[in-house]
């Protein structure tokens, strides 16, 4: 099946009141829970507010992103489905729950990744 990366930008959730995270929270969590018990899930985690390093292709590394990036991510979510269309119903389940919309885009699959991590999860 496809998977999916539903993710939405660091800062679309500043308009969220500071008594009203740990309602979020559990929302987030309820939809975690529920991905997981469909057999949907693969991964997701928010990610801390922080510049990101560039890593050239020397291995120099840099500070980034660049200056003129004006949008970065602030969260995601991975789910493998059969359709764009079933994405799109978890990513408003996320955005109901995180209360901001999200980006949905399929990612390529690769065939050769997934018989590895076949192989290695069959080893135990």
């Amino acid at each position: 099946m496809p998977r999916y990366l539903i993710s939405f930008d660091d800062g679309a959730m500043d308009h969220i009141p500071a008594e009203d995270w740990p309602d979020v929270g559990k929302a987030a969590h309820a939809v975690t829970e529920e991905a997981v018990h469909a057999g949907v899930w693969v991964f997701g985690a928010g990610l801390e507010r922080q510049r990101a390093t560039i890593v050239a292709t020397d291995g120099t590394v840099t500070d980034g992103p660049y200056p003129e990036t004006r949008e970065v991510v602030g969260g995601f979510a991975v789910v493998d489905v059969a359709t764009r269309e079933e994405a799109q119903v978890w990513a408003a389940k996320i955005a109901a729950a995180c209360r901001c919309a999200q980006e949905v885009r399929e990612l390529m699959p690769d065939p050769e990744t997934d018989a590895l991590l076949r192989e290695a999860a069959s080893r135990g």
